[in-house]
C-alpha cells in the first residue's frame, strides 16, 4: 500500500471533469433521461474518488501518529498504529480491485445463467451444483437472488437456470465468472465408479435500468382525425371523432376510434403510443444485454476458465490467474471471492 503522495485512481478525475462539463451545460435538461444518467454517473464517480481520498487522509494521519510515537518512544501507540495499518492495508486492497469495476453497468445487479454442457446427466448435476454455489455466494454478500427461469434435467440436476442477483456491484463482481467451468470427479451416477469430466457455461449480464421515461414531444406527433367506421351508430358517423397519431421520428402509427369523443380517442391513442415506444426501449435493453454476453462459447474442452477437481485429489484452479485452493468444499459453498478478486486485479494491471 502506498505510504504517501496521492493515490492513483486511473482516469476517474478526467471522467469527473468531463461529466462536470456535461452537467453544467444549459441544454442538459432538454433530455431529462440523459441528464439523470449523467448525474447518476457523476455521483457514483465522486463517491468512489471520495473513498480513496478518505483512505489517503487516514494513511497520512497514521504516518503522523507513528512519527510522534517514535519520537516519544511510546510502544503502546506504535502497536496501535500497527493494528491500524493492517486495517488500512485491507481497505486499500479492497479498493484496488474495485478499480477494475469502472464499467458502465458494474454497479448494477446481475442476471446470471448456468447452462449444462458436455457430459449428459453429469453435466446437468454439475450445473445444479454451480446454481447452489452462486446462490450461496449471493447469500454471503447479503444480495437478493431470485430464480427467474429453470429447466430440470431428465434424470438429475438442471439443464439451465437463470438467477437475478440484486446488490451493489453484483455485476462488477460476477462478470469475473463468465465462461466454462470444468468438474472432474467420481461419478455418483456411474455404477462402475469411474472418473468423469463435466462442463457448464456461466453467462452474466447486468440488470439494466428499465425505469424508462417516455418523453413524447408535441412537435413529434402528427394527428389526423376522421369519422369512425366502427360500432357506435349515427353519433359516431356524424363527427370526426376517430384519431390517428403518427410518431414522426419512429414512424409508429396508432389509431383509436372506440371512444365517443375525439379527446378520449386521442388519450387512448397516446397510451398505446407510449406503450409502443416503451417496448422499443425494452428491445434496446435486450439487444444491449445480448451484446454484453459476447460471442457464444461452447461449454466443452479447451474453453474453461476454471477447473474443479474432486478426485483423485482436491483442488480448484482458475486458469486465467493461476489462483488455486485445496478447500473445494468452501468453494462449492460459495467462497469464490479469491478468484473474483484476483481476476479483477489482473484487469487493473492489464489497463495500466
Amino acid at each position: 500500500m502506498p505510504c504517501g503522495g496521492v493515490f492513483d485512481v486511473p482516469g476517474k478525475q478526467a471522467e469527473i471533469a468531463k461529466l462536470d462539463e456535461k452537467s453544467a451545460s444549459p441544454d442538459i435538461w432538454n433530455d431529462p433521461q440523459a441528464a439523470k444518467t449523467v448525474m447518476r454517473e457523476l455521483s457514483a464517480l465522486r463517491e468512489q474518488v471520495g473513498t480513496w481520498d478518505k483512505l489517503q487522509q487516514d494513511v497520512a494521519d497514521a504516518l503522523e501518529l507513528l512519527e510522534m510515537a517514535a519520537e516519544a518512544e511510546d510502544e503502546d501507540i506504535q502497536a496501535e498504529v500497527s493494528r491500524e495499518t493492517e486495517q488500512l492495508t485491507k481497505r486499500y486492497e479492497g479498493l484496488e480491485f474495485q478499480l477494475a469495476m469502472g464499467g458502465r453497468y458494474d454497479r448494477s445487479g446481475a442476471i446470471l445463467s448456468v447452462h449444462a454442457g458436455v457430459g449428459g446427466t453429469e453435466a446437468q448435476d454439475w450445473a445444479q451444483m454451480l446454481q447452489r454455489l452462486y446462490l450461496r455466494w449471493a447469500e454471503r454478500h447479503n444480495f437478493e437472488a431470485i430464480i427467474t427461469d429453470q429447466l430440470e434435467g431428465e434424470e438429475a440436476g438442471i439443464k439451465t437456470v437463470t438467477i437475478e442477483i440484486t446488490g451493489p456491484w453484483a455485476y462488477g463482481y460476477l462478470k469475473a465468472e463468465r465462461g466454462v467451468h470444468r468438474l472432474v470427479r467420481i461419478s455418483p451416477f456411474d455404477a462402475s465408479a469411474r472418473r468423469h469430466t463435466s462442463f457448464a457455461l456461466v453467462e452474466v449480464v447486468p440488470v439494466l435500468d428499465e425505469d424508462i421515461e417516455i418523453d413524447i414531444k408535441p412537435e413529434d406527433i402528427k394527428m389526423d382525425v376522421y369519422r369512425s367506421g366502427g360500432a357506435g351508430g349515427q353519433h359516431m358517423q356524424k363527427n370526426s371523432t376517430a384519431v390517428r397519431l403518427t410518431h414522426i421520428s419512429s414512424g409508429i402509427v396508432v389509431t383509436c376510434q372506440n371512444e365517443r369523443s375525439q379527446l378520449q380517442n386521442r388519450e387512448s391513442a397516446m397510451k398505446v403510443l407510449r406503450g409502443k415506444l416503451y417496448d422499443i426501449e425494452l428491445q434496446k435493453i435486450e439487444a444491449e444485454q445480448a451484446r454484453l454476453r459476447g460471442k457464444h462459447v461452447e461449454a466443452g474442452w479447451g474453453n474453461q476458465i476454471r477447473s474443479y477437481v474432486l478426485q483423485p485429489y482436491q483442488m480448484v484452479k482458475d486458469l486465467r490467474t493461476e489462483v488455486e485452493t485445496g478447500n473445494t468444499n468452501a468453494v462449492l459453498d460459495g467462497e469464490i471471492d479469491l478468484f473474483i478478486e484476483a481476476w479483477l486485479k489482473d484487469q487493473v494491471g492489464a489497463d495500466k
